[in-house]
């Protein structure tokens, strides 16, 4: 049986979500200079807002309150998706592998989410 996280950091969840980051981060800084304040500054702050919101959620005391972080973070992981759409729609990049990446976190996320509301589940 795995030992319960005593960080955020421990979580797998919140490793993919950085993980996702970081790749966010790569993509963005290939985009043309026109989108410094626009698609590039929504996807990342998009991105980071979901490891940021299950990190605060981590440390929330009552279920209903770690829940609705990590609610919060699975809006900005829609949010991700849709960025990813239009990356790719404008040509800017592929993105298979990101969105791939974005799904897995998006698995783990509605677990974890679900595993808080509904304990020893």
């Amino acid at each position: 049986m795995r030992q319960p996280a005593r960080t955020f950091q421990d979580l797998i969840v919140w490793k993919k979500a950085h993980q996702f980051v970081l790749a966010v981060y790569k993509l963005t800084s290939q985009f043309p200079k026109s989108e410094i304040y626009g698609l590039t500054s929504q996807f990342r702050r998009a991105a980071v807002s979901i490891p940021a919101n299950i990190a605060e959620g981590f440390k929330k005391k009552g279920a209903a309150d770690k829940a609705r972080f990590m609610n919060t973070a699975q809006g900005s992981l829609e949010e991700c998706r849709y960025y990813l759409i239009l990356t790719k729609d404008l040509g800017y990049d592929d993105t298979s592998e990101l969105m791939l990446q974005l799904e897995e976190v998006s698995k783990l996320l509605t677990s974890y989410a679900n595993s808080i509301l509904t304990p020893g589940s």
